[in-house]
């Protein structure tokens, strides 16, 4: 049996607590404002979405040796999705909303939060990167 969804593109989700970064990530991966980062937990809702061009030195080389009929370079489906908060698995925070976007992508990035800055809320008040990774792990696991 095969494992994930066949398809030729691949999208990947940007998951983490919320105020981590995940929406300045997605803003600076698709060189676009498009995501709202703001400072308070749950900023994005909806997950936003963008294509991002995947640049590799020897596309350009492998068409001009093949010369095909058409050229689709390769692109990354990147989707900056809403802050997970312990609880998730059972409907906290955004919960269900929350983990289906997750479902719909085929990868994450999991993103954590290793800098400190009082004018950044986190949602446990303390920056603390290995509990952030095992309350976004085990509301995973959970729910999966």
């Amino acid at each position: 049996p095969r494992f994930g969804r066949i398809g030729k593109n691949l999208k990947m989700g940007i998951v983490g607590l919320p105020n981590v970064g995940k929406s300045s990530l997605f803003n600076l991966l698709s060189e676009s404002a498009q995501a709202e980062a703001e400072n308070y937990p749950f900023c994005t809702i909806d997950p936003n979405t963008t294509r991002c061009a995947v640049p590799d030195k020897r596309y350009q080389t492998l068409v001009d040796i093949w010369k095909p009929p058409s050229q689709y370079p390769a692109y990354l489906h990147l989707v900056d999705i809403a802050g997970l908060i312990k609880g998730a698995s059972e409907g906290a925070g955004l919960g269900n909303a929350f983990l289906s976007h997750i479902q719909a992508v085929d990868g994450i990035f999991h993103l954590v939060r290793a800098f400190d800055n009082k004018e950044v809320t986190h949602v446990d008040d303390t920056i603390d990167p290995a509990r952030d990774l095992d309350t976004i792990t085990e509301e995973l696991c959970k729910k999966d």
